[in-house]
């Protein structure tokens, strides 16, 4: 019984593996992975997104810092003093002050700098939208680069097993005398080609495996080829209309020019006065106090032309960016007009390759057939075989172009986001850090510190 116990052992552990791979197989078969579960990994996974996420909150800091210019300063000074005049005399001296500066009128510049900020921090949004777009456009590439290239990798795989039944045929034949070794080398030849072609294939799938890595932070698993694209528009104008009204891009450009107004008002407020006070109470080593409050009011009068500069900077400036702007909208109508154009080129092609491929599957069966009957040469056949390769190879890169070509218009008319596709998941909430830092708080130390300590941990910074 000992000795039979060894083997028993054995297979039990034996079977356990199988079953183990059995199922591990079978979970990840049904662990099969859709186009919005690679959005969804996409958006979560981006390092490109948590940067941008990133900047937005310095830009919101901006906001806090042009607001704090409005308050007080407040400032502690400590100084200590010694000192040797005459041999036998020692003097000591020292002091503490505490000083609070405010400025109290600048004739618009400091409220002029917190609308720069905050319509900087809108416009850092959009560059965010922008950011969106293109990661789950860059998914959406990937995507269906894999599943263009493991279907490719198929229809090599089919097609080197076609040629070798043809060769295999063309040996049969040519042993009975049917054909000549000149068949019989084509058929080798052809063979040789498509295991070329295969290995090739091949290389293009691993590529796309670890572009899809990098787009969505993990190795594709059993991929879903979607069916139904998302909806765009029905025409062409309507599709640019909505593109001319969201587009994220635009909507940067109308923010930066709103900017450069402001600027143009802030260069002439800096040739106004400003009034500020301050007022500084301050104790000596003697302990005798003292408090001093001042109120001054100046201007510059003479900078050498910089702020004359200045002011003509800010308006080239603006003019500048009114031009950008335009330039914007004529950027984004074409690039709309060239994806609605590219979409209607794919539906086409999909359509007359569908029928190519139709038409040379009857023609291969019929060449083949008629091959067996001694009507037809073997290379008549392995150049069926070709063009319906072809036929076949044409349908697949036309099927992902579509839905590629569908998620690119979505793009350029500024639709490509996670609140549009609606893929069902928390978003970034841009505003939840800004509400709590624009009124500058003091972190750690006031209740809207310990806020923006429950936001920063929410945010997973």
């Amino acid at each position: 019984m000992t000795a039979r116990r060894g083997p028993t052992r054995f297979r039990r552990y034996l079977t356990a593996a199988v079953a183990g791979c059995v199922l591990a197989a079978s979970t990840a078969a049904a662990r099969a992975e859709t186009l919005t579960d690679a959005l969804i990994a996409a958006y979560n996974n981006s390092n490109l997104l948590q940067q941008n996420r990133a900047l937005l909150r310095a830009a919101d800091e901006d906001v806090a810092q042009a607001i704090a210019t409005l308050r007080p300063v407040l400032q502690w000074a400590v100084t200590a003093g010694y000192a040797h005049p005459r041999p036998l005399t020692d003097n000591y001296t020292a002091s503490l002050a505490l000083t609070a500066q405010m400025t109290i009128y600048d004739f618009g510049r400091t409220p002029l700098a917190i609308n720069v900020a905050k319509e900087t921090v809108l416009l850092t949004r959009d560059v965010l939208v922008q950011v969106e777009q293109q990661v789950l456009l860059t998914a959406v590439r990937a995507y269906m680069e894999v599943i263009r290239s493991a279907r490719f990798v198929e229809l090599r795989r089919n097609n080197v097993r076609v040629i070798t039944s043809e060769l295999r045929a063309a040996e049969q034949r040519f042993q009975v005398g049917e054909v000549t070794r000149t068949d019989v080398s084509q058929a080798e030849a052809a063979l040789a080609a498509a295991r070329a072609a295969l290995a090739a294939a091949e290389g293009d799938y691993n590529v796309a495996r670890e572009a899809y890595k990098a787009a969505v932070g993990d190795y594709p698993t059993n991929l879903v080829r979607p069916s139904v694209p998302p909806m765009t528009a029905n025409t062409l104008e309507e599709a640019i209309a909505i593109a001319v009204k969201t587009h994220p891009l635009i909507h940067q450009r109308q923010r930066e020019v709103t900017v450069a107004e402001l600027n143009i008002g802030r260069a002439r407020a800096a040739m106004r006065p400003s009034l500020t006070g301050s007022v500084s109470a301050g104790v000596d080593h003697e302990w005798n106090d003292s408090v001093t409050a001042t109120l001054s009011l100046n201007q510059t009068i003479y900078s050498g032309g910089a702020l004359a500069s200045a002011l003509r900077q800010a308006i080239a400036a603006s003019e500048g960016d009114r031009a950008e702007l335009l330039q914007a909208v004529v950027t984004v109508k074409q690039d709309v007009a060239n994806a609605w154009t590219a979409l209607r080129v794919a539906i086409a092609s999909t359509d007359a390759s569908q029928r190519q491929v139709n038409a040379s599957t009857v023609a291969f069966n019929g060449v083949r057939e008629e091959a067996s009957l001694g009507a037809r040469t073997t290379l008549d056949v392995l150049d069926a075989e070709q063009n319906l390769l072809d036929a076949r190879a044409s349908l697949i890169q036309a099927e992902i172009n579509q839905f590629v070509a569908v998620y690119s218009l979505l793009a350029t008319m500024g639709l490509l986001t996670v609140e549009h596709l609606d893929l069902g998941i928390l978003t970034y909430d841009p505003e939840a850090y800004y509400n709590t830092v624009k009124n500058a708080p003091t972190t750690y130390v006031s209740p809207q510190g310990e806020k923006l300590d429950r936001v920063l941990r929410s945010l997973g910074k």
